[in-house]
Protein backbone atom coordinates (compact mmCIF):
# COMPACT_ATOMS: atom_id res chain seq x y z
CA UNK A 1 0.00 0.00 0.00
CA UNK A 2 1.08 3.62 -0.91
CA UNK A 3 0.60 6.47 1.61
CA UNK A 4 0.86 10.30 1.67
CA UNK A 5 0.44 12.08 4.93
CA UNK A 6 -0.88 15.23 5.00
CA UNK A 7 1.02 17.09 7.48
CA UNK A 8 -0.82 20.59 7.74
CA UNK A 9 -0.83 23.90 9.21
CA UNK A 10 -4.96 24.87 10.06
CA UNK A 11 -6.73 27.84 10.98
CA UNK A 12 -9.17 27.54 13.78
CA UNK A 13 -12.88 28.32 12.02
CA UNK A 14 -10.85 28.67 8.88
CA UNK A 15 -13.16 26.37 7.34
CA UNK A 16 -12.45 27.18 3.29
CA UNK A 17 -8.61 27.65 3.91
CA UNK A 18 -8.43 24.62 5.77
CA UNK A 19 -10.66 22.65 3.41
CA UNK A 20 -8.12 23.95 0.92
CA UNK A 21 -4.79 22.41 2.37
CA UNK A 22 -6.72 19.53 2.54
CA UNK A 23 -7.45 18.75 -1.54
CA UNK A 24 -3.82 20.31 -2.09
CA UNK A 25 -2.44 17.34 -0.07
CA UNK A 26 -5.09 14.97 -1.65
CA UNK A 27 -4.45 16.35 -5.77
CA UNK A 28 -0.37 15.85 -4.10
CA UNK A 29 -1.15 12.18 -2.85
CA UNK A 30 -2.70 11.31 -6.49
CA UNK A 31 0.07 12.71 -8.50
CA UNK A 32 2.16 10.54 -6.05
CA UNK A 33 -0.09 7.74 -7.53
CA UNK A 34 -0.30 6.81 -3.62
CA UNK A 35 -3.44 4.70 -2.52
CA UNK A 36 -4.50 6.60 0.91
CA UNK A 37 -4.04 10.25 2.10
CA UNK A 38 -4.01 10.80 5.95
CA UNK A 39 -5.15 13.96 7.13
CA UNK A 40 -4.50 15.40 11.06
CA UNK A 41 -7.53 15.08 13.81
CA UNK A 42 -10.35 17.88 13.51
CA UNK A 43 -8.35 19.65 10.61
CA UNK A 44 -10.97 20.93 9.08
CA UNK A 45 -12.29 22.83 12.11
CA UNK A 46 -8.94 23.75 13.90
CA UNK A 47 -8.73 21.61 16.60
CA UNK A 48 -8.25 24.08 19.16
CA UNK A 49 -11.40 26.13 18.39
CA UNK A 50 -12.69 25.50 22.25
CA UNK A 51 -16.21 26.90 22.72
CA UNK A 52 -17.04 27.41 19.08
CA UNK A 53 -17.64 23.60 19.44
CA UNK A 54 -20.51 24.27 21.88
CA UNK A 55 -22.06 26.32 19.10
CA UNK A 56 -24.65 25.53 17.65
CA UNK A 57 -23.97 26.56 14.22
CA UNK A 58 -20.82 25.52 14.22
CA UNK A 59 -22.74 22.47 15.29
CA UNK A 60 -25.33 22.44 12.86
CA UNK A 61 -23.29 22.81 10.43
CA UNK A 62 -20.08 21.08 10.94
CA UNK A 63 -19.72 19.00 7.91
CA UNK A 64 -20.63 21.09 5.62
CA UNK A 65 -16.94 21.23 4.79
CA UNK A 66 -16.54 17.37 4.04
CA UNK A 67 -18.75 17.79 0.88
CA UNK A 68 -15.75 19.76 -0.74
CA UNK A 69 -13.36 17.09 0.12
CA UNK A 70 -15.48 14.01 -0.96
CA UNK A 71 -15.68 15.37 -4.29
CA UNK A 72 -12.24 15.64 -4.53
CA UNK A 73 -11.38 12.05 -3.59
CA UNK A 74 -11.61 10.47 -6.70
CA UNK A 75 -9.60 7.33 -7.38
CA UNK A 76 -8.19 7.74 -3.84
CA UNK A 77 -9.11 6.82 -0.01
CA UNK A 78 -8.94 9.98 2.07
CA UNK A 79 -8.43 9.83 6.15
CA UNK A 80 -9.73 13.50 7.52
CA UNK A 81 -10.27 14.80 11.03
CA UNK A 82 -13.11 16.30 11.84
CA UNK A 83 -15.99 16.95 14.18
CA UNK A 84 -19.44 15.49 13.05
CA UNK A 85 -23.01 16.07 14.93
CA UNK A 86 -23.61 12.93 17.74
CA UNK A 87 -27.54 13.57 17.18
CA UNK A 88 -27.96 12.52 20.66
CA UNK A 89 -30.73 13.84 23.04
CA UNK A 90 -28.42 13.88 26.01
CA UNK A 91 -25.07 13.95 25.99
CA UNK A 92 -22.41 16.15 23.77
CA UNK A 93 -23.30 17.00 20.22
CA UNK A 94 -20.30 16.32 18.90
CA UNK A 95 -18.08 13.64 18.01
CA UNK A 96 -14.51 14.06 16.88
CA UNK A 97 -14.44 11.86 14.23
CA UNK A 98 -11.89 10.73 11.45
CA UNK A 99 -13.98 10.46 8.13
CA UNK A 100 -13.20 7.87 5.81
CA UNK A 101 -13.88 8.53 2.26
CA UNK A 102 -13.19 6.50 -0.84
CA UNK A 103 -13.60 7.61 -5.05
CA UNK A 104 -16.25 10.15 -3.86
CA UNK A 105 -18.20 8.09 -1.63
CA UNK A 106 -18.02 9.08 2.28
CA UNK A 107 -17.98 5.38 4.03
CA UNK A 108 -18.10 6.45 7.34
CA UNK A 109 -16.53 7.29 10.68
CA UNK A 110 -14.47 6.23 13.07
CA UNK A 111 -15.06 8.35 16.46
CA UNK A 112 -12.85 9.42 19.28
CA UNK A 113 -13.20 6.88 22.18
CA UNK A 114 -10.77 8.49 25.03
CA UNK A 115 -11.59 11.96 25.57
CA UNK A 116 -8.22 13.77 27.23
CA UNK A 117 -8.85 16.02 30.23
CA UNK A 118 -5.63 17.02 31.28
CA UNK A 119 -3.17 19.74 30.78
CA UNK A 120 -4.24 21.83 27.51
CA UNK A 121 -6.99 19.05 26.85
CA UNK A 122 -10.70 19.27 27.59
CA UNK A 123 -12.17 17.05 25.10
CA UNK A 124 -14.89 15.75 27.67
CA UNK A 125 -16.79 19.48 27.80
CA UNK A 126 -17.26 19.19 23.84
CA UNK A 127 -17.26 15.78 22.64
CA UNK A 128 -19.21 12.48 23.10
CA UNK A 129 -17.59 9.67 23.14
CA UNK A 130 -17.49 6.44 21.51
CA UNK A 131 -17.89 2.71 22.44
CA UNK A 132 -17.74 1.45 18.61
CA UNK A 133 -14.85 -0.20 17.15
CA UNK A 134 -14.34 -0.94 13.01
CA UNK A 135 -11.83 -1.44 10.43
CA UNK A 136 -12.50 -0.45 6.97
CA UNK A 137 -11.25 -1.97 3.96
CA UNK A 138 -8.95 -0.68 1.38
CA UNK A 139 -8.31 -3.34 -1.59
CA UNK A 140 -7.09 -6.75 -0.09
CA UNK A 141 -6.61 -5.01 3.67
CA UNK A 142 -8.14 -4.31 6.70
CA UNK A 143 -7.62 -0.22 7.93
CA UNK A 144 -7.77 0.14 11.34
CA UNK A 145 -8.40 3.86 12.39
CA UNK A 146 -7.70 5.48 15.94
CA UNK A 147 -7.94 9.39 16.32
CA UNK A 148 -5.29 10.47 19.16
CA UNK A 149 -5.96 9.39 22.57
CA UNK A 150 -7.09 6.49 21.55
CA UNK A 151 -3.91 5.44 19.93
CA UNK A 152 -1.92 6.61 23.21
CA UNK A 153 -2.84 3.81 26.06
CA UNK A 154 -0.69 1.36 24.98
CA UNK A 155 -0.28 -1.14 27.81
CA UNK A 156 2.99 -2.51 26.95
CA UNK A 157 4.85 0.68 26.75
CA UNK A 158 3.26 2.90 29.32
CA UNK A 159 4.39 2.77 33.42
CA UNK A 160 0.94 4.11 34.18
CA UNK A 161 -1.93 4.71 32.44
CA UNK A 162 -5.28 7.02 32.47
CA UNK A 163 -7.51 4.95 30.64
CA UNK A 164 -8.59 0.92 31.54
CA UNK A 165 -9.04 -0.26 28.08
CA UNK A 166 -6.99 0.40 24.85
CA UNK A 167 -9.13 1.08 21.50
CA UNK A 168 -5.76 0.81 19.26
CA UNK A 169 -5.45 -2.66 20.66
CA UNK A 170 -9.11 -3.63 19.80
CA UNK A 171 -8.66 -2.42 16.40
CA UNK A 172 -5.91 -4.81 16.09
CA UNK A 173 -7.69 -7.85 18.17
CA UNK A 174 -10.32 -7.15 15.27
CA UNK A 175 -7.79 -7.58 12.37
CA UNK A 176 -6.51 -5.01 11.24
CA UNK A 177 -3.86 -5.17 9.01
CA UNK A 178 -2.48 -1.16 8.77
CA UNK A 179 -3.32 0.88 12.00
CA UNK A 180 -4.02 4.53 11.16
CA UNK A 181 -3.70 7.39 13.91
CA UNK A 182 -4.41 11.00 13.14
CA UNK A 183 -3.64 13.46 16.03
CA UNK A 184 -3.48 17.02 17.05
CA UNK A 185 -0.90 16.30 19.56
CA UNK A 186 1.34 19.49 21.04
CA UNK A 187 4.62 19.93 21.25
CA UNK A 188 6.08 19.00 24.51
CA UNK A 189 10.51 18.66 25.42
CA UNK A 190 11.27 15.79 24.54
CA UNK A 191 8.02 14.53 23.18
CA UNK A 192 8.56 14.16 19.67
CA UNK A 193 11.09 11.70 20.71
CA UNK A 194 8.35 9.63 22.85
CA UNK A 195 6.23 9.59 19.78
CA UNK A 196 8.98 8.23 17.56
CA UNK A 197 9.56 5.46 19.80
CA UNK A 198 5.38 4.76 20.88
CA UNK A 199 4.99 4.35 17.29
CA UNK A 200 7.82 2.36 16.51
CA UNK A 201 6.96 0.09 19.55
CA UNK A 202 3.65 -0.61 18.64
CA UNK A 203 4.39 -1.26 15.22
CA UNK A 204 7.11 -4.30 16.30
CA UNK A 205 4.44 -5.32 19.01
CA UNK A 206 1.79 -6.13 16.58
CA UNK A 207 3.93 -6.86 13.51
CA UNK A 208 1.81 -4.01 11.37
CA UNK A 209 2.29 -0.97 9.64
CA UNK A 210 1.06 2.30 11.28
CA UNK A 211 0.61 5.74 10.09
CA UNK A 212 0.75 8.57 12.64
CA UNK A 213 -0.40 11.87 11.30
CA UNK A 214 0.15 15.23 13.51
CA UNK A 215 -1.12 18.46 13.12
CA UNK A 216 1.63 21.39 12.76
CA UNK A 217 1.35 25.01 13.53
CA UNK A 218 1.05 27.69 16.47
CA UNK A 219 -3.05 28.18 17.70
CA UNK A 220 -2.96 30.92 20.33
CA UNK A 221 -0.28 29.43 22.93
CA UNK A 222 -0.37 26.26 21.79
CA UNK A 223 2.09 24.89 19.11
CA UNK A 224 1.83 21.41 17.25
CA UNK A 225 4.55 20.06 15.94
CA UNK A 226 3.74 17.53 13.07
CA UNK A 227 7.02 15.13 13.32
CA UNK A 228 4.84 12.82 11.57
CA UNK A 229 5.63 8.92 11.51
CA UNK A 230 5.21 6.29 9.33
CA UNK A 231 6.36 2.92 10.71
CA UNK A 232 6.59 -0.97 8.72
CA UNK A 233 5.80 -3.86 10.40
CA UNK A 234 8.82 -4.42 11.55
CA UNK A 235 8.41 -1.09 13.40
CA UNK A 236 11.58 0.91 11.19
CA UNK A 237 9.90 3.74 10.59
CA UNK A 238 10.28 4.46 7.08
CA UNK A 239 8.94 8.16 7.06
CA UNK A 240 9.75 10.83 9.43
CA UNK A 241 8.21 14.59 8.51
CA UNK A 242 10.40 17.31 9.33
CA UNK A 243 8.83 19.41 12.44
CA UNK A 244 7.47 22.55 12.55
CA UNK A 245 6.48 22.88 8.62
CA UNK A 246 4.15 21.17 6.79
CA UNK A 247 4.86 18.75 4.91
CA UNK A 248 3.33 16.17 2.42
CA UNK A 249 5.02 12.90 1.92
CA UNK A 250 4.54 9.31 0.38
CA UNK A 251 6.00 6.53 1.04
CA UNK A 252 5.38 2.38 0.85
CA UNK A 253 4.38 0.73 3.75
CA UNK A 254 6.20 -2.62 2.73
CA UNK A 255 9.33 -0.55 2.65
CA UNK A 256 12.50 -1.45 4.68
CA UNK A 257 14.21 1.56 3.81
CA UNK A 258 14.56 3.54 6.96
CA UNK A 259 13.92 7.97 6.74
CA UNK A 260 17.16 9.64 6.65
CA UNK A 261 15.44 12.32 8.13
CA UNK A 262 15.94 12.80 11.58
CA UNK A 263 14.06 14.38 14.54
CA UNK A 264 16.39 16.97 16.39
CA UNK A 265 18.25 15.73 19.45
CA UNK A 266 18.57 18.72 21.83
CA UNK A 267 15.92 20.27 23.60
CA UNK A 268 17.07 23.95 23.03
CA UNK A 269 16.88 22.98 19.41
CA UNK A 270 13.57 21.93 19.60
CA UNK A 271 12.44 25.24 21.95
CA UNK A 272 13.81 27.57 19.45
CA UNK A 273 11.84 25.94 16.24
CA UNK A 274 8.48 26.10 18.23
CA UNK A 275 9.28 29.37 19.69
CA UNK A 276 9.63 30.78 15.84
CA UNK A 277 7.00 28.92 14.30
CA UNK A 278 4.80 30.45 17.58
CA UNK A 279 5.43 33.67 16.75
CA UNK A 280 5.00 33.37 13.41
CA UNK A 281 2.07 31.58 13.41
CA UNK A 282 0.34 33.88 15.94
CA UNK A 283 1.42 37.03 13.82
CA UNK A 284 0.08 35.55 10.68
CA UNK A 285 -3.26 34.24 11.78
CA UNK A 286 -4.25 37.66 13.91
CA UNK A 287 -3.40 39.54 11.01
CA UNK A 288 -0.12 41.17 12.41
CA UNK A 289 2.63 41.50 9.60
CA UNK A 290 5.04 43.78 12.53
CA UNK A 291 5.85 43.43 15.71
CA UNK A 292 7.18 45.85 18.55
CA UNK A 293 9.03 45.37 22.03
CA UNK A 294 10.82 46.63 24.46
CA UNK A 295 14.47 46.15 24.50
CA UNK A 296 16.45 46.67 28.03
CA UNK A 297 19.87 45.21 27.21
CA UNK A 298 18.86 42.04 29.19
CA UNK A 299 18.88 38.81 27.92
CA UNK A 300 15.02 38.14 27.82
CA UNK A 301 14.50 41.05 25.72
CA UNK A 302 17.58 40.39 23.50
CA UNK A 303 16.04 36.77 22.80
CA UNK A 304 12.82 37.85 22.52
CA UNK A 305 14.01 40.03 19.61
CA UNK A 306 16.26 37.35 17.97
CA UNK A 307 13.70 34.97 17.71
CA UNK A 308 10.80 37.43 16.40
CA UNK A 309 13.10 39.23 13.71
CA UNK A 310 13.63 35.21 12.64
CA UNK A 311 9.96 34.76 12.61
CA UNK A 312 8.97 37.53 10.67
CA UNK A 313 11.90 39.91 9.50
CA UNK A 314 14.32 42.18 11.29
CA UNK A 315 12.52 44.59 9.15
CA UNK A 316 9.12 44.31 10.86
CA UNK A 317 10.53 44.12 14.40
CA UNK A 318 10.66 47.54 16.30
CA UNK A 319 12.63 47.45 19.05
CA UNK A 320 12.26 50.48 21.71
CA UNK A 321 14.76 51.29 24.46
CA UNK A 322 13.02 53.11 27.32
CA UNK A 323 15.93 54.22 30.02
CA UNK A 324 14.59 55.41 33.38
CA UNK A 325 17.38 57.38 35.86
CA UNK A 326 18.53 53.77 36.60
CA UNK A 327 19.26 52.58 33.23
CA UNK A 328 23.28 51.65 32.62
CA UNK A 329 24.55 52.66 29.85
CA UNK A 330 26.09 49.64 29.04
CA UNK A 331 22.33 48.43 28.73
CA UNK A 332 21.60 51.46 25.99
CA UNK A 333 24.78 50.84 23.82
CA UNK A 334 24.22 47.14 24.46
CA UNK A 335 20.53 47.37 23.06
CA UNK A 336 21.67 49.36 19.74
CA UNK A 337 24.49 47.40 19.03
CA UNK A 338 22.02 44.61 19.39
CA UNK A 339 19.72 45.87 16.90
CA UNK A 340 22.76 46.60 14.40
CA UNK A 341 23.66 42.82 14.22
CA UNK A 342 20.22 41.74 13.76
CA UNK A 343 19.36 44.54 10.82
CA UNK A 344 16.21 45.24 13.00
CA UNK A 345 15.23 49.34 14.05
CA UNK A 346 15.72 50.49 17.59
CA UNK A 347 14.18 53.68 19.02
CA UNK A 348 15.02 55.17 21.99
CA UNK A 349 12.18 56.71 24.40
CA UNK A 350 13.22 57.45 27.72
CA UNK A 351 10.76 57.99 30.28
CA UNK A 352 12.73 59.81 32.67
CA UNK A 353 11.29 62.92 32.45
CA UNK A 354 7.51 61.44 33.00
CA UNK A 355 8.65 59.04 35.68
CA UNK A 356 9.95 62.47 37.53
CA UNK A 357 7.03 64.51 37.29
CA UNK A 358 4.77 61.24 38.06
CA UNK A 359 6.90 60.63 41.57
CA UNK A 360 6.61 64.58 42.71
CA UNK A 361 2.41 64.34 41.85
CA UNK A 362 2.05 60.96 43.74
CA UNK A 363 4.29 61.99 46.29
CA UNK A 364 6.52 58.86 46.17
CA UNK A 365 10.03 58.61 47.45
CA UNK A 366 12.32 57.92 44.56
CA UNK A 367 14.17 54.39 44.82
CA UNK A 368 17.11 54.11 46.60
CA UNK A 369 20.41 51.71 47.60
CA UNK A 370 18.80 52.25 51.49
CA UNK A 371 15.29 52.47 51.03
CA UNK A 372 13.57 50.13 48.38
CA UNK A 373 9.98 51.84 47.21
CA UNK A 374 8.22 49.15 45.04
CA UNK A 375 5.63 51.77 43.99
CA UNK A 376 8.31 53.52 41.99
CA UNK A 377 10.05 50.73 40.62
CA UNK A 378 6.52 49.52 38.86
CA UNK A 379 5.81 52.98 38.11
CA UNK A 380 9.10 52.90 35.87
CA UNK A 381 8.28 49.50 34.20
CA UNK A 382 4.15 50.63 33.51
CA UNK A 383 5.79 53.93 31.53
CA UNK A 384 7.09 51.68 30.07
CA UNK A 385 4.11 49.65 29.12
CA UNK A 386 2.29 52.46 28.32
CA UNK A 387 4.50 53.76 25.36
CA UNK A 388 4.69 50.27 24.05
CA UNK A 389 0.51 49.77 24.55
CA UNK A 390 0.44 53.13 22.50
CA UNK A 391 3.16 52.33 19.66
CA UNK A 392 0.83 49.25 19.38
CA UNK A 393 -2.06 50.77 18.73
CA UNK A 394 -0.94 53.67 16.86
CA UNK A 395 0.96 51.69 14.10
CA UNK A 396 -0.47 48.14 14.61
CA UNK A 397 2.30 46.77 16.11
CA UNK A 398 1.84 42.76 18.08
CA UNK A 399 3.63 43.64 20.93
CA UNK A 400 5.18 40.90 22.38
CA UNK A 401 5.78 40.70 26.41
CA UNK A 402 10.03 39.43 27.87
CA UNK A 403 9.09 37.90 31.00
CA UNK A 404 10.61 34.25 31.43
CA UNK A 405 8.95 31.22 33.30
CA UNK A 406 11.15 31.93 36.23
CA UNK A 407 10.10 35.10 37.05
CA UNK A 408 6.34 34.88 36.42
CA UNK A 409 6.22 32.10 38.29
CA UNK A 410 7.23 33.91 41.39
CA UNK A 411 5.99 37.10 40.22
CA UNK A 412 8.15 39.04 39.88
CA UNK A 413 7.10 41.22 37.26
CA UNK A 414 4.70 43.97 37.26
CA UNK A 415 1.04 44.31 36.14
CA UNK A 416 0.19 46.54 33.41
CA UNK A 417 4.12 46.72 33.01
CA UNK A 418 6.26 44.22 32.00
CA UNK A 419 3.06 42.11 31.59
CA UNK A 420 1.48 44.21 29.04
CA UNK A 421 1.77 42.35 25.33
CA UNK A 422 -0.57 40.77 22.94
CA UNK A 423 2.01 37.15 23.16
CA UNK A 424 4.09 36.18 25.82
CA UNK A 425 6.85 34.40 24.07
CA UNK A 426 9.03 33.15 26.84
CA UNK A 427 6.48 32.81 29.34
CA UNK A 428 7.02 28.74 29.45
CA UNK A 429 11.41 29.14 29.28
CA UNK A 430 12.84 28.78 32.60
CA UNK A 431 15.57 31.60 33.02
CA UNK A 432 18.39 28.95 32.34
CA UNK A 433 16.69 27.79 29.38
CA UNK A 434 16.76 31.53 28.36
CA UNK A 435 20.38 31.27 28.41
CA UNK A 436 20.60 28.59 26.60
CA UNK A 437 18.49 29.48 23.78
CA UNK A 438 21.13 32.73 23.59
CA UNK A 439 23.97 30.32 23.43
CA UNK A 440 22.17 28.33 20.83
CA UNK A 441 21.54 31.38 18.44
CA UNK A 442 24.77 32.42 18.80
CA UNK A 443 26.47 29.02 17.63
CA UNK A 444 27.16 29.89 14.33
CA UNK A 445 28.20 33.76 14.78
CA UNK A 446 27.72 36.74 17.77
CA UNK A 447 24.18 37.47 17.15
CA UNK A 448 23.84 38.12 21.02
CA UNK A 449 26.72 40.54 22.13
CA UNK A 450 28.31 38.69 24.87
CA UNK A 451 28.45 41.20 27.28
CA UNK A 452 24.39 40.99 27.25
CA UNK A 453 24.98 37.09 28.09
CA UNK A 454 27.30 37.71 30.63
CA UNK A 455 25.91 40.40 32.29
CA UNK A 456 24.65 40.08 35.96
CA UNK A 457 20.36 40.03 35.84
CA UNK A 458 19.31 43.34 36.68
CA UNK A 459 15.60 45.10 36.06
CA UNK A 460 17.34 48.46 36.45
CA UNK A 461 14.58 49.83 38.54
CA UNK A 462 16.78 51.09 41.60
CA UNK A 463 20.33 52.38 41.99
CA UNK A 464 22.33 48.65 42.68
CA UNK A 465 19.50 46.41 42.25
CA UNK A 466 20.10 42.82 41.25
CA UNK A 467 17.55 40.11 40.82
CA UNK A 468 19.30 37.59 42.82
CA UNK A 469 18.16 40.41 45.37
CA UNK A 470 14.81 39.15 45.70
CA UNK A 471 14.88 36.43 43.65
CA UNK A 472 16.69 32.60 44.58
CA UNK A 473 20.01 31.76 41.95
CA UNK A 474 18.19 30.67 38.88
CA UNK A 475 20.01 27.85 38.41
CA UNK A 476 18.55 26.15 41.85
CA UNK A 477 15.22 27.65 41.53
CA UNK A 478 15.01 26.53 37.87
CA UNK A 479 15.26 23.07 39.21
CA UNK A 480 12.74 23.62 41.62
CA UNK A 481 10.40 24.62 39.46
CA UNK A 482 10.99 22.14 36.40
CA UNK A 483 10.40 19.27 38.93
CA UNK A 484 7.32 21.00 40.48
CA UNK A 485 5.32 21.87 36.99
CA UNK A 486 6.92 19.45 34.18
CA UNK A 487 7.00 16.49 36.49
CA UNK A 488 4.50 17.55 39.01
CA UNK A 489 7.00 16.38 41.76
CA UNK A 490 5.33 16.44 45.67
CA UNK A 491 7.51 18.80 47.51
CA UNK A 492 9.18 15.93 49.56
CA UNK A 493 10.24 14.20 46.32
CA UNK A 494 11.81 17.59 44.71
CA UNK A 495 13.76 17.97 48.58
CA UNK A 496 14.87 14.74 47.83
CA UNK A 497 15.91 14.51 44.34
CA UNK A 498 17.38 17.74 44.31
CA UNK A 499 18.91 17.34 47.79
CA UNK A 500 17.33 20.84 48.67
CA UNK A 501 16.79 22.24 52.37
CA UNK A 502 12.86 21.58 52.92
CA UNK A 503 12.49 25.38 53.82
CA UNK A 504 13.93 26.28 50.12
CA UNK A 505 11.66 24.61 48.97
CA UNK A 506 8.60 25.30 50.84
CA UNK A 507 9.21 29.32 50.31
CA UNK A 508 9.71 28.71 46.59
CA UNK A 509 6.43 26.52 46.14
CA UNK A 510 4.43 28.99 48.24
CA UNK A 511 5.72 32.10 46.43
CA UNK A 512 4.72 30.55 43.48
CA UNK A 513 0.90 29.26 45.03
CA UNK A 514 0.76 32.91 46.62
CA UNK A 515 -2.84 34.14 45.34
CA UNK A 516 -1.06 37.36 44.55
CA UNK A 517 0.99 36.02 42.01
CA UNK A 518 -1.70 33.88 40.37
CA UNK A 519 -3.78 36.99 40.18
CA UNK A 520 -0.91 38.75 37.90
CA UNK A 521 -0.32 35.64 36.24
CA UNK A 522 -3.76 35.04 35.36
CA UNK A 523 -3.69 38.60 33.63
CA UNK A 524 -0.80 37.24 31.13
CA UNK A 525 -0.66 37.43 27.84
CA UNK A 526 -1.22 34.22 25.45
CA UNK A 527 2.02 32.20 26.59
CA UNK A 528 3.56 30.04 23.96
CA UNK A 529 3.62 26.84 25.24
CA UNK A 530 6.63 24.07 25.32
CA UNK A 531 6.71 22.01 28.67
CA UNK A 532 4.29 20.27 30.00
CA UNK A 533 1.75 21.76 32.98
CA UNK A 534 3.43 25.17 31.87
CA UNK A 535 1.93 28.98 33.17
CA UNK A 536 -0.85 29.45 30.61
CA UNK A 537 -3.93 27.34 29.54
CA UNK A 538 -3.59 24.09 30.98
CA UNK A 539 -2.70 25.13 34.52
CA UNK A 540 -5.78 25.94 36.69
CA UNK A 541 -5.74 27.96 40.08
CA UNK A 542 -7.95 30.16 42.06
CA UNK A 543 -6.92 32.92 43.21
CA UNK A 544 -8.42 32.99 45.97
CA UNK A 545 -7.24 30.41 48.52
CA UNK A 546 -5.34 30.10 51.92
CA UNK A 547 -3.05 26.99 50.87
CA UNK A 548 0.21 26.64 52.38
CA UNK A 549 2.72 24.43 51.85
CA UNK A 550 3.43 24.70 55.99
CA UNK A 551 4.59 20.90 56.01
CA UNK A 552 6.61 18.79 54.17
CA UNK A 553 6.31 15.27 54.84
CA UNK A 554 2.59 14.75 54.31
Amino acid sequence: MRVTIGQINTTNGDFESNTKSIIRAIEQARREDSNLVVLPETCIQGYTSLDWFLDREVQRCALEPLQKIVEATKGITAIVGTVRPSGLTTGRRLYNSAAVIRNQELLGFADKTLLPEYDVFDDPRYFQPSSERHLFTLGDQKLGVAVCEDFWNDKTFWRERLYTHDPADELIELGAEVLISINASPFNKGKMGQRCSMVSHRAMMAKIPIVFVNLVGGNDGIIFDGASIVANARGKIILQAPPFEEFIGTVDLDSDEADKRCLPGDDIETIHDALVLGIRDYARKNGFTRAVLGLSGGIDSAVVATLACQAIGPENVLSVMMPSPYSSRSSIDDSVELGRRLGMPVIEHSISDAYEVLLKQLKLPAPSIENRSTAAENLQSRLRGNILMTISNAEGRLLLSTGNKSELALGYCTLYGDTNGGLAVIGDVLKTEVYALANYLNRSSEVIPRSIVEKRPSAELAPGQFDDQSLPPYDQLDRVLRLYFEQKATPNEIVETGGFEQGFVRDILNRVESPANEFKRRQLPPTLIISRNAIGIGRRRPVTHHYKRERLNC
